[in-house]
């Protein structure tokens, strides 16, 4: 059962979510408060799995409160509430970390199909990584198997994660594999080399002299760059159109900032210009760099 934390200056908006939480079986309240600095407190003592939090506080606001809780190493899902309807202020918060967003006055049905919602997320999240779990230990006591079995290349196990993201066909995917076999082979650490580094090692694969690596580079950056934000386009299709699809809940998460998957999804439904659209190449191939190496490990 999920557990709740709710911070809020209005009592009566705090004693209605309480009831409509635990009255509604969707979990079990462990905290409350009436300021931001206090929530900030109990939540760190409690931690629940989920915040409801009110944006406007007198003291510290719910913007504010989930910036420090954050740096503290809060790990919590959060639920913003408010009678405020500033587009700017709502984008704030969603950029904070926020989840999901609840216009007050209060309506039960809403809070709970909001709710419910997170509750049904968290159980999916359970489920995947009792999975995860369940296939680790599988494949440890398959060792003898598993090592008569031929690894796969590097390029063999980046195929089907790229078929998935809608991007196999790109140019700029050839240049994403170029880079993720050279990091397998020459980069140690949970870190990557800088952005720039990397395009110029793609470039090299070309065969060029030396003297034409930086134009290279920069090409190969703005293929990288169409192939990520096709990926990302294509992951915001799928979760207009099913947002409980497995691809969409394993990557989008996974390889994009939350805000900027939301904002595409957003212009995907209502048909705008995708000018404001972002991408954070360093993130999506630092990702991938893991991915394929965690692969890799399993199948050794």
């Amino acid at each position: 059962m999920l557990s709740f934390g709710i911070v809020d200056d209005d009592a009566v908006s705090r004693l209605m979510l309480h009831k409509i939480i635990e009255k509604g079986g969707l979990g079990e309240v462990v905290g409350t408060a009436g300021s931001g600095s206090e929530g900030e407190r109990v939540l760190l003592e409690t931690t629940p799995d989920v915040v409801v939090i009110d944006l406007l506080m007198p003291d510290q606001d719910g913007i504010e409160t989930i910036i420090r809780l954050k740096e503290q190493g809060f790990q919590g899902k959060y639920v913003m509430i408010s009678q405020i309807e500033n587009k700017e202020m709502i984008g704030k918060a969603y950029q904070a970390g926020v989840e999901y967003y609840i216009q007050k006055p209060i309506n039960k049905i809403e809070v709970e199909a909001v709710l419910s919602k997170v509750n049904e997320q968290w159980k999916i999240s359970r489920s995947l990584k009792e999975i995860q779990d369940s296939l680790t230990k599988l494949s440890l006591m398959n060792v003898a198997s598993d090592s008569i079995r031929k690894k796969r290349s590097v390029r063999e196990i980046l195929q089907p994660i790229l078929m998935d993201m809608g991007i196999v066909g790109e140019s700029g995917s050839r240049d994403v594999t170029d880079i993720i076999e050279h990091l397998t082979k020459h980069h140690r650490g949970e870190g990557i080399p800088p952005l720039k580094d990397l395009y110029e090692t793609a470039a090299r694969c070309h065969k060029l002299t030396e003297a034409d690596v930086e134009k290279e580079g920069k090409a190969v950056e703005q293929r990288i760059r169409r192939a990520v934000m096709a990926a990302l386009t294509h992951m915001a299709s799928i979760g207009l159109t099913d947002y409980s699809n497995p691809k969409f809940e394993h990557y989008a998460p996974l390889y994009f900032e939350f805000q900027d998957v939301r904002l595409k999804m957003k212009e995907i439904d209502e048909n705008l210009k995708s000018e404001k659209s972002k991408i954070n190449i360093k993130k999506f191939l630092q990702v991938l760099y893991l991915e394929v190496t965690d692969k890799m490990r399993s199948e050794h």
